[in-house]
């Protein structure tokens, strides 16, 4: 395994690692405007959701890797305090990348990416239309992480109103994870699409708690066909099935760690278990 101390590496290499592993990243879309009104668009994958109550978001624009100069979105809204933050999807990918290039300070990001402003409600920044959720945010803190070039800002921001295009409503009126169609950061050029074939869904274990992998018996934990991921649903249940729900089980003859491995990859997790005990 590569070993590597951030501090006798360039700052440009250690930016490429940081970012090839720290990934998929959601991308803040911020739109900020300065004290004269004027606009500025910008993406951002240095973001994410960090509190429901007070609901409150961060996003980092780090200082240019190559001047040490900070980025307009941080002038802006350290000089009026409120930002809009756009949830970028599909549609609109490319638009928010061309955004992204380094205009200067006078030039509007909306009409260079072809993207609408609106009219926030609450805050003085324009929303983009096309954007399937965006939130409006007052500044609550700005702490700057460094001087040189690649030095983060955390701009600490509160969501104050909240627009969703209803065409990414579910029938309960919750966002749909496939209407949506998010789109995320990767490291270099690369960017993740969050469509039918990228995302899988897992319970999560809020009300139950698992017997955990160190329960499982040490021949079926060893094994060289269960991965970590089969040992992991192996381990989420709460009680192994008794020895009379094995007994009446009618387990299909073979390989027990091959069937089980087949069960588990279709969420029979109770089923699989039944096989692996099976005398």
């Amino acid at each position: 395994m590569l070993s590597i101390n951030p501090k006798e590496i360039p700052v440009p290499k250690l930016h490429h690692y940081l970012l090839g592993a720290v990934g998929p990243r959601p991308i803040a879309f911020a739109s900020t405007i300065d004290k004269n009104g004027n606009r500025n668009l910008s993406p951002f994958s240095f973001f994410n959701v960090f509190s429901a109550n007070p609901p409150i978001m961060v996003f980092s624009p780090a200082r240019s890797g190559r001047t040490g100069e900070t980025k307009n979105t941080f002038d802006n809204a350290k000089e009026t305090h409120e930002v809009v933050i756009n949830i970028v999807n599909y549609d609109i990918v490319q638009q928010m990348s061309l955004s992204s290039s380094p205009y200067s300070k006078e030039i509007d990001e909306f009409e260079k990416s072809g993207l609408t402003p609106i009219a926030s409600d609450i805050v003085k920044p324009y929303r983009v239309k096309e954007s399937p959720v965006q939130f409006e945010c007052k500044v609550n803190d700005i702490i700057e992480l460094g001087e040189g070039g690649g030095a983060g800002n955390l701009i600490i921001c509160e969501v104050v109103k909240i627009h969703i295009n209803e065409k990414v409503l579910d029938e309960n009126g919750m966002i749909d994870q496939h209407k949506i169609d998010l789109v995320s950061r990767m490291g270099g050029n690369w960017y993740c699409r969050a469509d039918k074939n990228s995302m899988f869904e897992i319970q999560k274990p809020i009300t139950t708690i698992g017997i955990g992998v160190d329960q499982i018996p040490e021949e079926i934990r060893n094994s060289k066909v269960l991965t970590g991921n089969d040992l992991g649903l192996l381990g989420s249940v709460e009680a192994i099935p008794t020895e009379e729900e094995v007994n009446n089980y009618n387990a299909t003859k073979g390989d027990k760690h091959q069937i089980a491995k087949s069960l588990l990859a279709e969420g029979d997790i109770m089923d699989a278990w039944k096989v692996l005990l099976s005398k």
